[in-house]
């Protein structure tokens, strides 16, 4: 069955491990991740963003998810990611999302706090969990501690926020980007301020950008052709300290593609002469499977469903 974020999460924080939240496009990604969590035993988060939606269909992607629930026996969860705006959060839980995040990590607080409070009257009236995002993840490797500081979140403003709004959980920006490109440099993760955050916040605290760009995937999708050179993701050491600085949920999207990609050009590469769908995408969906039943081990959710 499908239950709220807020469930699934308070149950990592009180035993100190997190929760993956699987972004979704199709039904090859949608059985990868709840047949990774049946194996591992995990809680999962689906996750579905803007542009899922538009490419797969509001109802179609929902009603996936409500046939998986309703036939596995994890504990699970259908999450919007990245919700723009109040009409997208509305549509999505007239579509029966059991969670939604706003983010309105690009305005100005007090606008922040205005739009996430609208989405959490609306989303708590139905009895769904609501995420805000509070400081934001692109352009984490700004020139000068001004920049730097100005894309981070604020330990007191997080405090402030979540008072404000009443979010059941808050994305904070700690140093992670999204995309294959997090660094140029070594990882630079502001574990200290994590650390502030989980002090001032009560409410499951969450980590975007947090796919670690595995150098087998690489090393495969580059040699069918991709272009990838450069791409560096999250060291797994730097996932584990977040976690026990309390982080309870963290965003996987980056990972999943890169597999399902160097999977895709490596069938195609090697059999030339299949045409036949299933043949191709049934060992791309294997390996994102690998790639969840992974990050289920090193976040410590397996076992807990």
């Amino acid at each position: 069955m499908l239950f709220t974020n807020r469930e699934l999460l308070l149950a990592a924080k009180q035993k100190v491990y997190a929760i993956g939240a699987f972004n979704i496009q199709n039904l090859e990604s949608l059985l990868a991740v709840v047949e990774a969590a049946v194996e591992e035993k995990s809680p999962i988060i689906v996750a579905v963003t803007p542009s899922a939606i538009k490419y797969g269909g509001l109802n179609y992607l929902a009603s996936m998810v409500k046939v998986a629930a309703e036939s596995s026996p994890i504990p699970m969860s259908l999450h919007l990611d990245h919700g723009e705006d109040i009409e997208t959060v509305s549509k999505c839980l007239e579509a029966g999302f059991t969670s939604v995040m706003i983010d309105g990590s690009h305005l100005p607080f007090e606008e922040n706090v205005a739009l996430t409070k609208r989405v959490v009257d609306l989303a708590h009236a139905k009895g769904v969990s609501v995420e805000g995002e509070l400081g934001r993840l692109s352009g984490v490797e700004e020139k000068t501690v001004e920049e730097r500081e100005a894309v981070l979140t604020d330990p007191e403003e997080a405090e402030e926020f979540v008072k404000q709004t009443g979010v059941d959980a808050l994305a904070v920006s700690i140093g992670t980007s999204h995309g294959a490109y997090k660094f140029k440099g070594e990882p630079q993760l502001d574990f200290e301020r994590l650390r502030l955050i989980r002090e001032k916040v009560d409410v499951p605290l969450v980590l975007h950008g947090a796919s670690s760009v595995p150098a087998w995937i690489i090393e495969k999708a580059s040699k069918y052709g991709a272009e990838l050179a450069g791409a560096k993701g999250i060291p797994e050491e730097h996932i584990k300290k977040a976690i026990a600085l309390g982080i309870t949920k963290i965003n996987i999207d980056t990972d999943l593609r890169l597999a399902f990609t160097a999977t895709i050009r490596e069938v195609l590469a090697n059999s030339p002469k299949e045409f036949d769908p299933r043949k191709i995408l049934g060992p791309a969906k294997e390996a994102m499977k690998e790639v969840v039943k992974g990050k289920m081990r090193l976040f410590g959710s397996s076992g807990k469903a």
